[in-house]
């Protein structure tokens, strides 16, 4: 490729991506606004965020690297920075209650579904709810407006691609899971609601079941409508009324719920917390999971890891989609042996840049 193409397709890359964030920041400041109904000066505020991101979106035009590297994992945490400076450190909290509420009436029906499947059934359907749960999120314009038009589990399912997906390892992480269970699992979640009340907790469950220890790592600071580890432990409790399973291994710490240091969309395996990096040594992970556009795509897409992954996500932008070769609504379903070990540690590497970012 000549330089000049390689210029040119930068610059295509750079303007597609700040328009989109330009493009979605009216939705932002309206839900800041609604988010604070006894605030008298929160529309204010609202349109002083609103200035600040899009005179910063501006300057990127022409200055790419104002503030540092510039990726799609920088404007989204300028995004949230943005939003904090003004005191919106939550515009989706009561969004995000809403959701995992009306996802809690489905979960014991969902739970009785699934037990009533064959193994490799099961196994299949497990995944496609992960990945059913992962099309709910108010950060991907093309989807916000289905769900505010009120986006079912079952209609987020059928928005699924078809098998063949663009990236298709389900089979071989099902024939691994009929080998001998893993150790520990470590599953670094995304939004709040369907995504962890009906796709992440019987996928989790299913592990435990298998004799694996779960170690749920959940955002240490709000983001859009991901799901904190505050809530996540609130949300838990809720759980256990419903799933004996999942009340007995949080009594045995063998569920546990952690930080995972992050405050963004997005996950950077080098600022973990020392804490959960001793803990996964300790307990010897030996698969880790991803999930969301953020976290599997945007910033960790081609991540070695020592250990097993199983990186999934629904691709909710047809720009990056058509980028990695897919359409709207396209799978990633990427399932990966760990590489060598060095001296039998667990080793993360952070991501370098990706297709993505």
């Amino acid at each position: 490729m000549s330089l000049m193409l390689w210029i040119s397709l930068r610059i295509k890359k750079l303007d597609y991506w700040l328009s989109c964030f330009e493009s979605s920041l009216g939705s932002f400041v309206n839900r800041a606004i609604s988010s604070q109904p006894n605030s008298p000066d929160s529309k204010e505020r609202a349109n002083k965020f609103r200035d600040k991101y899009l005179q910063r979106l501006h300057n990127l035009k022409n200055h790419p690297f104002a503030y540092g590297n510039l990726t799609v994992r920088s404007l989204l945490d300028m995004r949230e920075h943005c939003l904090n400076e003004f005191d919106f450190p939550d515009p989706y909290l009561q969004q995000k209650k809403l959701e995992n509420e009306n996802a809690l009436k489905l979960l014991k029906n969902h739970l009785d579904f699934l037990d009533g499947l064959d193994y490799n059934k099961r196994q299949e359907t497990l995944i496609r709810g992960v990945l059913a749960g992962n099309v709910f999120d108010w950060g991907a314009k093309e989807v916000v407006e289905l769900m505010e038009k009120g986006l079912g589990f079952k209609e987020a399912a059928d928005k699924l691609q078809v098998r063949p997906w663009l990236h298709d390892d389900l089979d071989a992480w099902i024939n691994r899971q009929q080998q001998s269970p893993y150790r520990c699992a470590v599953i670094f979640l995304d939004n709040s609601g369907c995504d962890v009340v009906l796709g992440i907790i019987p996928f989790v469950r299913e592990l435990l079941l298998r004799g694996t220890r779960v170690v749920l790592c959940a955002n240490s600071k709000p983001a859009l409508n991901d799901v904190t580890a505050e809530e996540l432990t609130m949300l838990m409790k809720q759980v256990t009324a419903v799933c004996p399973i999942i009340s007995k291994h949080l009594e045995n710490y063998t569920l546990c719920i952690r930080e995972s240091g992050q405050a963004s969309p997005c996950l950077d395996l080098s600022r973990l917390p020392l804490s959960l990096v001793d803990e996964i040594v300790q307990w010897g992970c030996d698969l880790v999971v991803m999930e969301g556009m953020g976290r599997a795509i945007h910033t960790n897409l081609l991540t070695p890891l020592t250990c097993d992954s199983l990186k999934l996500a629904v691709i909710k932008n047809r720009w990056l989609a058509h980028r990695l070769g897919g359409d709207m609504f396209s799978v990633m379903c990427k399932y990966e042996t760990g590489s060598k070990k060095v001296s039998g540690e667990f080793s993360i590497t952070n991501s370098v840049s990706t297709a993505a970012s």
